[in-house]
């Protein structure tokens, strides 16, 4: 199982950006998430969508950023608004539960490589 995660850059406080983490298999039944790590700092969990779409948020994030999905494309996404400059950090996705691939199904916790979001003022 891979993911590949896209849609970091450089933005500047107060922009938006939107990553997107596409998995090799279907999703449908898996919980997702994404976690950032912040230079010098440990991993924390960003946001989380179940697989019936039950949604939870870092309290730094709540009411900027938005987590959702799209089974039919096998992807999660996290639209991130009024970024500041604290959200500065390499954003990681996971799956935790079933992936369907072509091979049948795995189960287990998968990351992603990591996207760079850069926030300047």
């Amino acid at each position: 199982v891979q993911l590949q995660a896209s849609g970091g850059g450089l933005v500047q406080t107060g922009e938006s950006l939107r990553l997107s983490c596409a998995a090799s298999g279907s999703i449908f039944s898996a919980n997702m998430g994404w976690y950032r790590r912040a230079p010098g700092k440990q991993r924390e969990l960003v946001a989380h969508i179940t697989s019936t779409g039950t949604t939870n948020y870092a309290d730094s994030v709540k009411g900027r950023f938005t987590i959702s999905r799209d089974n039919a494309k096998n992807t999660v996404y996290l639209q991130m608004n009024s970024l500041k400059l604290e959200d500065t950090a390499v954003y990681y996705c996971n799956v935790v539960g079933a992936v369907v691939t072509a091979a049948g199904p795995s189960v287990g916790d998968y990351w992603g490589q990591g996207t760079l979001v850069t926030v300047s003022s």
